[in-house]
C-alpha cells in the first residue's frame, strides 16, 4: 500500500495547507480527498506536488508492504 502520511507532515513543515493547494495551486478538492484516503493518484501528480513543496517523492509518500506476499 502507498500512504501519503508524509505529505501532510511535509506540508506542515513548509507552511502549506490544503486550502493553499486548492486556492493558490489549483489542486482539485477531489485530489485532496484521494490523498487523504490513500487512494491511487497519477505519477505526474506526485511530480507536481514535489515541485510545489520543493521536496523529493519520499517526502510525500511511502510504501508499506501488504500483509500478503506477492510473487513476481
Amino acid at each position: 500500500m502507498i500512504t501519503y502520511e508524509r505529505l501532510w507532515k511535509t506540508m506542515e513543515k513548509r507552511g502549506i495547507t490544503q486550502y493553499t493547494l486548492y486556492e493558490h495551486y489549483n489542486v482539485p478538492r477531489s485530489l485532496l480527498h484521494r490523498l487523504r484516503n490513500n487512494m491511487n493518484i497519477e505519477t505526474n501528480t506526485l511530480d507536481r506536488l514535489c515541485t510545489i513543496l520543493k521536496c523529493n517523492i519520499e517526502d510525500i509518500c511511502e510504501h508499506i508492504p501488504d500483509t500478503e506476499e506477492y510473487e513476481l
